[in-house]
């Protein structure tokens, strides 16, 4: 059983992380185009022109991926789906199915919520490059993103989950009712990582 992993959103909080820096200590699980530019050991993508730029690339021959089965998709060998789909957003069906793999600990990193420039403007590592927002557009409605993200937390009690965040990062008031969920700042995070994670985890 691992003991550790790392689920990746793609909020800009997270630009300072080393993807492979965090594959040292524990399984990764990231979203969409964060493939362009690192490895993790999972991939969750669940937009239909997300995955077909994917699969376009090649990375699912030597790399795994993970969707909902929708039509079209279904035939692309190499890829593998969820059965049955949640139906959820990539971040939160990510951190869905790193809970499934049973971790003591999962950090949750990129899961910023709120937009930039006071909650107005897209945040996103990505925005302004192929299937994202222009980087000027108007950010997202993060209320399906958090509930899912509750969703899991709640039905995984045993799992502790904790948030990495910048000091300036929204805090929703509906994660921090768990007992299971802590918040550190990055700052804290990359300090504590070695004595924390290092060496403890197991083969998967």
């Amino acid at each position: 059983m691992q003991k550790t992993a790392f689920v990746l959103g793609n909020g800009t909080s997270r630009s300072s992380i080393s993807v492979s820096e965090l594959k040292c200590h524990g399984k990764v699980y990231g979203c969409n185009a964060i493939y362009r530019t690192d490895c993790p050991d999972y991939l969750v993508a669940v937009d239909p022109r997300m995955v077909i730029e994917i699969t376009e690339s090649g990375y699912h021959k030597h790399n795994q991926v993970w969707t909902n089965p929708r039509n079209g998709l279904t035939e692309i060998k190499g890829i593998k789906f969820f059965e049955p789909g949640l139906g959820w957003s990539s971040g939160p069906t990510a951190l869905w199915l790193a809970s499934q793999h049973n971790p003591r600990k999962i950090y949750i990193l990129g899961f910023d919520y709120k937009g930039l420039d006071n909650g107005t403007v897209v945040n996103n590592l990505y925005a302004g490059t192929q299937n994202y927002k222009r980087k000027d557009a108007k950010a997202t409605y993060y209320g399906n993103w958090l509930n899912q993200t509750c969703k899991v937390i709640k039905s995984n009690p045993k799992i502790l989950y904790t948030r990495v965040i910048q000091s300036d990062n929204y805090c929703p008031e509906e994660l921090n009712k768990f007992e299971n969920f802590t918040t550190i700042d990055i700052e804290d995070f990359l300090k504590t990582l070695p004595d924390d994670v290092l060496h403890k985890n197991g083969p998967f």
